[in-house]
């Protein structure tokens, strides 16, 4: 058997950072001392926004009725690439927010990596609303996503997977943007995984 032409050799489920977009779903103030595991997911967060930052991939934001639920936590906010948007909302789903959808869209990105708070409620419904709606791939960070109970965020996983989105972790999807060792990014990169 042959070998493809090196264009066609890497599986189209592989992450590439030209098609990425990093989608940040209410990782709020208020979810931190609530949430099981909330903390372990924002440090993974922190990694997914520092190396989309230092990829060039860019990064769309919503947070839940902030007056509530607080602002975007403060490691990830502050690690956000220039021209990150940052977007209010109502509604569960991200994607019902016209001026959400809209810079998602202008990205011209076909991978929606996606992580935030809650897995089961909000990161579902956007979840399922991308896949309905958006061309491309969508991807769930599991290690960076988090649920008051652990039910709901293992049945939200398994529903999300079973309409079509790939389960991912924080690690996976850094090394699969990266694509090689060797590289100053990757050194950088790994460094903040220890």
């Amino acid at each position: 058997m042959f070998l493809k032409e090196k264009e066609d050799r890497r599986n189209a489920s592989l992450l590439d950072a030209s098609r990425s977009i990093l989608l940040i779903v209410d990782a709020q103030e208020k979810f931190l001392p609530v949430t099981p595991g909330m903390a372990e997911a924002a440090k993974r967060m922190v990694i997914l926004v520092k190396t989309a930052a230092r990829l060039g991939i860019p990064v769309v934001v919503s947070e839940q009725y902030p007056k509530g639920l607080g602002s975007t936590l403060k490691d990830i906010a502050s690690s956000l690439p220039a021209g990150s948007s940052v977007f209010s909302k109502l509604s569960f789903s991200a994607c019902d927010v016209p001026e959400w959808s809209e810079a998602v869209r202008s990205a011209k990105r076909n991978q929606f990596v996606v992580c935030g708070v809650e897995t089961h409620v909000c990161v579902l419904q956007t979840t399922l609303d991308l896949i309905q709606n958006f061309d491309g791939q969508v991807y769930v960070v599991e290690d960076a996503v988090a649920s008051r109970h652990v039910l709901d965020r293992d049945s939200a996983l398994r529903r999300m997977e079973g309409h079509g989105a790939f389960r991912v972790t924080a690690e996976m999807t850094a090394f699969e943007w990266l694509r090689k060792a060797g590289t100053s990014e990757f050194k950088e990169i790994q460094g903040w995984m220890k």
